[in-house]
């Protein structure tokens, strides 16, 4: 129930305003709060660019100073395993026909008046040849870096937990942070942000882009795309995710 004091609200709020304005230290304390929020806003922005730079840096400085050394060193260098998945080679193998067809179909429409059948054809083979050996070279070194992004990736995800559980006060800041940005927006805009996000997750579109985002994820480690768990996971996850953003 909602009760009527003798003297309106509104002249008590006058008088509070009126109060913080003839306090000698309301200018100090506008200038506090303001510093406060530009420290809180400068630790969070730095923390965020750390979260991101600290995994790719570790990965990178990981893999070409510890992770490829040991790895070449290891891994067998006059009959190295060129293919870590059957979808490795069937790329190569249908990379390797379309090279030989292309060439065929050159030879056939330009091939000079002089060479013979068999002189086209050896030339022919050369080439598809040489072809295979660059192809057999790069899904080589493809190999070795899936590998190698294995291990890269298995110690960024070490460090940055380490960095995490070392941040704990920057986390509580950032935390304060999000807070003071969300809770500042208006109801439109949150509603803007929450029809934005779950339109690209979980839209009608999405399932090609979690599918290309796992693809790619599968052929960063070198493993093969596994469609099942790729249709599963699209079936799942994207609803999941559409339940958080909308809560």
């Amino acid at each position: 129930i909602n009760t009527t004091g003798v003297l309106p609200r509104s002249i008590f709020n006058t008088f509070n305003r009126l109060q913080v304005e003839l306090d000698p230290n309301a200018e100090q304390d506008i200038v506090d709060k303001f510093r406060k929020s530009q420290r809180r806003t400068i630790i969070s922005v730095r923390f965020l660019l750390l979260l991101i730079i600290i995994p790719i840096l570790t990965h990178q400085l990981s893999k070409a100073l510890v992770v490829s050394p040991i790895v070449d060193r290891f891994r067998d260098s006059e009959n190295p395993q060129l293919f870590i998945n059957y979808e490795m080679e069937e790329e190569a193998l249908l990379e390797l026909e379309r090279f030989e067809e292309k060439i065929k179909f050159q030879a056939l429409i330009n091939s000079e008046p002089s060479l013979s059948p068999q002189e086209v054809q050896e030339e022919i083979e050369q080439k598809v040849k040489e072809k295979a050996f660059d192809i057999a070279e790069e899904y080589r070194v493809m190999s070795g870096n899936a590998v190698k992004n294995v291990f890269a990736d298995i110690i960024s995800v070490i460090v940055f937990i380490c960095f995490l559980v070392y941040s704990k006060q920057e986390i509580a800041v950032l935390k304060e942070f999000f807070d003071y940005v969300v809770y500042g927006l208006s109801d439109s805009a949150k509603a803007f942000i929450i029809i934005l996000f779950t339109d690209i997750f979980v839209g009608f579109h999405s399932p090609h882009g979690w599918e290309v985002i796992l693809e790619g994820v599968s052929r960063h480690w070198g493993l093969p795309a596994n469609h099942e768990f790729i249709f599963l996971f699209i079936a799942t996850f994207p609803v999941i995710l559409d339940t958080i953003f909308k809560y």
